[in-house]
């Protein structure tokens, strides 16, 4: 890794600001990013946050249509309260804050605990908890982790806030994207460890890791790797099952990178995806194909899927500006 592995987190920070200096603004007290374009008073603030190693996920989606701040914590830990109050009180403009926190015990217990003091202090609070992990069966529904439709939530909610929705409406919104994603995630390689430079876990060459995260963990079970086909198959059974996917549904679809995939890769599981998508009737309407939720230099992917409604489609096509989602704008 370039650079020093105790200052990376900061060193990324003040590039990210140095490269967009018109979106995004970098407090290095509180150590949090937050937005530099105008916001009306009365607008609902948007507040999210995690371990760094997963980026763009929060900083890079800071700005005009997503977030009104993030807090980045150290490489795969939460960030602290101190961080979360600061940004917090950035992000208030009179119409009360929205938290959207990944399905993590370090992210969840922080930004309670921030939420529970900040509200005793006149700050109106509402949390929405993603937990879009179909890796995990229903019965373990608790241990679902946040991916995926972080982003989505981030931008949907994000586009109802510009326009100047009240609180509970942009939560309840919120909500029912969680309510109607699902992510699936496998790898071909762990990520590398920036203070130790080690793998987080060894992957024999011809095997792949079934239901992963972003926090350099491994799955749930190691097979060997099939062709592409049979991964988008592995990728979509639980995500169609849970979605309840009928002909007709129309549905959109991010696959994101974990890190090192390639592009060819990537566009190459996604042809694989959507040909399993409509044979079953189901049409991607939107999709994203990137590196937009990562696990530091992992080889793999995530795959989400929305199923989506007009008023959804509507608002992910609102313009947006940030450091790494940018359209209409």
């Amino acid at each position: 890794m370039m650079g020093d592995a105790s200052t990376v987190v900061p060193d990324y920070l003040r590039g990210l600001a140095a490269a967009h200096p018109g979106v995004v603004e970098y407090d290095p007290e509180h150590r949090i990013v937050v937005r530099r374009a105008p916001v009306r008073a009365g607008k609902v603030g948007l507040i999210s946050g995690g371990g760094s190693g997963c980026e763009p996920l929060h900083a890079g989606y800071v700005g005009l249509g997503m977030l009104d701040a993030a807090c980045p914590g150290e490489v795969f830990s939460s960030p602290v309260p101190n961080q979360i109050m600061a940004a917090t009180q950035r992000a208030d403009h009179g119409a009360g804050v929205l938290y959207i926190i990944k399905n993590f015990g370090g992210e969840v217990m922080n930004f309670g605990l921030a939420a529970e003091i900040l509200r005793r202090k006149g700050i109106r609070i509402e949390k929405v908890l993603v937990n879009d992990d179909t890796s995990f069966p229903p019965e373990l529904a608790g241990r679902r982790r946040g991916l995926g439709a972080t982003v989505l939530v981030e931008k949907i909610a994000g586009a109802a806030a510009e326009e100047g929705r009240p609180l509970d409406d942009v939560a309840a919104l919120a909500r029912r994207v969680v309510e109607h994603s699902r992510t699936f995630g496998v790898a071909l390689s762990s990520c590398t460890n920036p203070r130790t430079g080690r793998r987080t876990f060894e992957l024999p060459d011809g095997e792949y890791e079934v239901g992963v995260g972003i926090g350099g963990d491994r799955g749930h079970e190691r097979r060997p790797l099939p062709p592409v086909d049979e991964i988008a198959d592995v990728m979509l059974d639980r995500i169609t099952v849970e979605l309840r996917s009928q002909p007709g549904d129309r549905v959109l679809v991010l696959l994101s990178g974990l890190g090192s995939t390639p592009a060819i890769e990537l566009y190459g599981l996604f042809a694989a995806v959507a040909d399993r998508l409509g044979k079953h009737g189901v049409e991607p309407v939107r999709s994203l194909v990137g590196d937009y939720i990562t696990s530091l230099d992992s080889h793999g992917a995530l795959l989400t899927v929305l199923r989506a409604d007009d008023e959804l489609l509507e608002l992910w096509d609102r313009p947006v500006h940030t450091p790494s989602l940018r359209w209409g704008a």
